[in-house]
């Protein structure tokens, strides 16, 4: 018998891969046994990791960089794939912006419209990029990156958790759309992770101090230990699973 999470045949794109959670989450996706595309705005970053993968073993990777504020790059990208391998079975969308930390009155309007813009349009439309072959096959699985400030209030990135909480409403409207399909939508939602995206959150050592003091496991999260989450979201383990949020956080939104 197959495992549950068997993703050999499959071919996932993973957005903004080339680093932190992304990274973590292509490499398993191929560690799993699917084909897969690193892509994120620079080709030698995308390159290397692409690289690495192909010498671990484990499904097959190429790297294609886009930049997700670029609605011809994100075309380009599903073009692309399916020149290297044909199909588009698993769709991450990892890749978000975040130009502005402090309270919301201070933001700019072009930073608020980046925010949105990158973190929910450009989702939007990648989604609709890849999802017609998935619906004619009459399977898919797309899983959204999104994160825990989604859930809650914060002084300092509140535009950001705006977004994020945007996209789970994204995620649930595509999955009473596409549910018919079998085309299946779902989001992740990360606590604090050690990455270079979250650096002003856990860098500053009082303020990590105070973060893990009220987390349950008393540490913030590692990429690896979201890219978990993704196989699952990816393979027939969650078959019967969409429109959800999987809450990745280390048990601090318990609290």
């Amino acid at each position: 018998m197959p495992s549950l999470f068997d993703l050999s045949g499959k071919v996932a794109v993973v957005t903004g891969s080339s680093r932190g959670i992304g990274k973590a989450v292509v490499e398993r996706l191929a560690e799993h046994g699917a084909n897969v595309v690193v892509s994120s705005r620079k080709a030698e970053p995308c390159d290397a990791v692409a690289a690495e993968i192909n010498a671990r073993g484990g499904g097959r990777a190429v790297a294609i960089p886009a930049n997700i504020s670029s609605k011809a790059d994100l075309q380009r990208l599903v073009d692309e794939t399916h020149a290297a391998f044909g199909r588009i079975d698993v769709l991450v969308i990892n890749a978000a912006t975040n130009p502005y930390y402090g309270p919301m009155g201070g933001i700019e309007d072009d930073q608020f419209r980046k925010i949105l813009e990158n973190n929910v349009v450009a989702a939007n439309w990648l989604i609709h990029m890849a999802v017609p072959e998935m619906i004619e096959r009459g399977e898919g699985s797309i899983v959204i990156v999104s994160s825990i400030g989604g859930l809650k209030g914060d002084p300092m990135i509140g535009a950001y958790n705006i977004s994020k909480a945007a996209d789970f409403q994204l995620a649930r409207n595509l999955a009473v759309e596409f549910g018919r399909h079998n085309v299946r939508v779902n989001c992740i939602a990360p606590g604090l992770v050690q990455t270079d995206f979250a650096r002003a959150l856990w860098e500053d050592p009082e303020a990590l101090k105070r973060f893990q003091k009220g987390a349950p496991l008393r540490r913030i999260g590692q990429p690896d230990e979201i890219a978990g989450a993704a196989v699952f979201l990816a393979s027939q383990a969650s078959s019967y699973m969409t429109g959800q949020i999987i809450v990745v956080d280390g048990g601090v939104t318990i609290t």
